[in-house]
């Protein structure tokens, strides 16, 4: 009998990694614009950079037409071609630091099918837990949506970006930012580097700026707001953001210890939206 993709639910795997100094000296280069500086050896991993730590070095035999690793090995083989980041929440328990041994085991929790505007679509949500050389450090939960390939771009219903705001700040988006969150994530999907293939295959009008590399850069404002990583982070897309246009980072205050951040392309249209929150501290 022919394997399903919810058959994948429950399967497990467990990565080694770490972070190491040059690796973060490249991330905060790409992110300077957001405000990173780079730690050294030893010094605490900024929140999210742990995503730097489990590249997908597979060979270039094993790469899909779309540039990501051909499914059907820990990813379940779903037979729509269009696939993306779609959202995230992340716990902190306690920090990382550079150059650290790092463990992670994934299990995939969910796998469902279901029909949406744009046709039929496939959620998989797979369960992360990261520990360094202290325990565990990181819980997370990554939404990885699989979708049919458009014949033409139909935007999704624009989020207007919020007016009262603790932080404003514009970044300058173009190919060399997204080239070099690629090269920094090892992440040769197309969408991100190859503007035929984005235009012709895919139906985006430009390049697609990184879910990642949007997380990453209002989860920096965000720690420079609040003077320290949050405890707990979350997002999700809801407009893709393209590279033609510069990329606001917007945060507005949820109560106490809490800000409602998004990406924002000027005025039109909110990309990624995200939720930071911290405890209070004795």
């Amino acid at each position: 009998m022919a394997l399903q993709v919810t058959d994948w639910i429950g399967r497990e795997e467990t990565a080694q990694g770490r972070v190491e100094e040059i690796q973060a000296a490249m991330l905060a280069a790409t992110l300077s614009d957001a405000g990173a500086t780079a730690p050294r050896h030893g010094d605490e991993l900024p929140a999210l950079w742990h995503w730097v730590a489990f590249l997908p070095t597979v060979s270039m035999r094993e790469l899909a037409e779309d540039g990501h690793p051909k499914l059907g090995g820990f990813l379940p083989p779903v037979a729509l071609p269009r696939r993306m980041w779609a959202a995230g929440q992340l716990e902190f328990v306690k920090p990382l630091r550079v150059g650290e041994r790092l463990t992670r085991h994934s299990i995939i929790k969910n796998v469902a099918e279901k029909e949406g505007s744009t046709g039929k679509m496939v959620f998989v949500t797979v369960a992360h837990e990261i520990a360094g050389e202290n325990g565990l450090a990181i819980r997370e939960v990554q939404d990885i949506v699989y979708l049919e390939m458009p014949e033409k771009f139909r935007a999704p219903k624009a989020i207007m970006p919020p007016t009262a705001t603790v932080i404003d700040k514009t970044v300058p988006v173009n190919e060399a930012l997204l080239f070099r969150f690629s090269a920094c994530t090892f992440n040769a999907h197309r969408i991100h580097i190859d503007l035929d293939y984005a235009r012709d295959v895919e139906k985006y009008p430009n390049l697609i700026v990184h879910g990642p590399l949007q997380a990453m850069m209002l989860c920096q404002v965000g720690t420079q707001h609040m003077g320290r990583a949050p405890d707990r982070f979350k997002f999700r897309g809801v407009h893709p953001m393209f590279h033609d246009r510069d990329m606001r980072l917007l945060a507005e205050e949820d109560g106490q210890g809490k800000l409602r951040l998004c990406t924002a392309r000027g005025d039109e249209n909110q990309g990624l939206q995200a939720t930071a929150e911290w405890e209070e501290t004795a």
